[in-house]
């Protein structure tokens, strides 16, 4: 699932069939346990779905505008270097920050749908909510707060390792699927294995919702199909 035209219909799959929460159980089966980002990253409108690669950026607070060491203006430290190096199916994914200024607005997202990515996940909040919602992105974040980060945070790294604030540990190129029902993270060496499990659960919790319409009891519904 690595190449561009892979990764394209990778994505096209878990949006148009799987929801995070048949995914999340594939993924306890598989004795991977801590997936989900913390339940306050909640998207910016109830019908958006996020799929694509992990980009991670990694934010921090700080104050002023000028970055000492190397004596010139840099407001946003690295982030207009990570925005610019998103690829197609990419996830802006970026944590480490207080929750005190927006990571995400209007341009930003003007760019990254140029570049082909496929959407933000911010731990912490984002602005232009107006904006972000007419171009139909899908943006994550902690809500909507116009505060703005130039003075307040940095992006220090990008294409690294993040972890959040409940353990959940992010690299470069996991798959990042997201919608109403929270944000989680299929790591890239068992992706395909994880997708393709979904699916197969995703038919047999179908089979079950016929069965329990029909009048067969939860129990044996259960039993006979080994899902719930």
């Amino acid at each position: 699932m690595g190449n561009m035209a892979n990764d394209q219909e990778l994505c096209s799959l878990i949006k148009g069939e799987l929801f995070t929460a048949v995914v999340g159980d594939v993924l306890d089966r598989l004795n991977c346990r801590n997936q989900f980002l913390p339940p306050w990253i909640r998207p910016l409108r109830d019908d958006m779905i996020i799929a694509g690669r992990a980009m991670p950026v990694l934010e921090a607070d700080c104050t002023g505008v000028e970055i000492a060491a190397l004596q010139v203006r840099k407001p946003f430290g690295l982030m207009l270097e990570a925005l610019d190096d998103l690829k197609k199916n990419d996830v802006y994914i970026c944590t480490g920050s207080s929750h005190t200024y927006a990571l995400w607005g209007e341009n930003m997202t003007t760019r990254a749908m140029k570049l082909g990515a496929a959407g933000a996940v911010l731990d912490g909040f984002s602005r232009d909510t107006r904006g972000i919602l007419s171009l139909g992105f899908p943006v994550f974040s902690c809500g909507s707060y116009a505060q703005d980060q130039s003075i307040r945070g940095r992006v220090i790294d990008y294409g690294c390792p993040i972890t959040f604030a409940n353990g959940v540990v992010v690299h470069p190129g996991d798959v990042v699927f997201g919608d109403i029902d929270g944000v989680l993270i299929i790591p890239k060496e068992i992706s395909e294995k994880v997708i393709e499990s979904a699916l197969e659960r995703v038919h047999g919790e179908n089979l079950v919702r016929e069965a329990l319409t029909s009048g067969m009891p939860a129990r044996e519904a259960f039993q006979k199909y080994g899902v719930m």
